[in-house]
């Protein structure tokens, strides 16, 4: 019994340290920061689909380049299927306006997405703060309604 008391409180300590680590892929990643949002127009160069290096709990993530008048420019949106649910799909040469965090992680610069523009179509990816839309929480897909 007293090697059980013993044991607990470290194998706690242990277990708390490994839960709070971040995942593998997400431990550099760069934050949204309200504080660097620009808004970009131009014309989709390239769509890329990232197996399972987006967004906890998501198979995959879309990015895109966008070519501008100041050059390309990449964009994380965010997991493909939150883009499927919401009938967005992209494909070289569309026109797309996005609104988004410029950030940078290493010497490689690119647009975190809170707003995409296509068309007549507009989607809200994550909220003025950065808290993606599919993370859930109150009111938000896959979150308790709000109250």
């Amino acid at each position: 019994m007293r090697s059980l008391i013993r044991f607990a409180p470290g194998a706690a300590l242990l277990l708390a340290t490994a839960f709070a680590q971040p995942r593998a892929g997400m431990r550099n990643m760069p934050m949204y920061d309200p504080a660097t949002e620009t808004t970009l127009t131009g014309t989709v160069d390239s769509v890329q689909q990232f197996p399972g290096a987006c967004c906890r709990g998501y198979q995959s993530g879309t990015h895109v380049t966008v070519k501008t008048d100041a050059g390309p420019t990449e964009v994380h949106l965010g997991p493909t299927t939150f883009l499927t649910k919401h009938e967005l799909s992209f494909a070289k040469g569309d026109k797309i306006e996005v609104t988004g965090s410029k950030v940078k992680s290493g010497d490689t610069s690119f647009v975190i997405a809170r707003e995409v523009k296509k068309g007549d179509k507009t989607v809200t990816l994550r909220d003025k703060a950065g808290k993606p839309e599919w993370s859930g929480g109150p009111g938000r897909p896959g979150g308790p309604p709000m109250q």
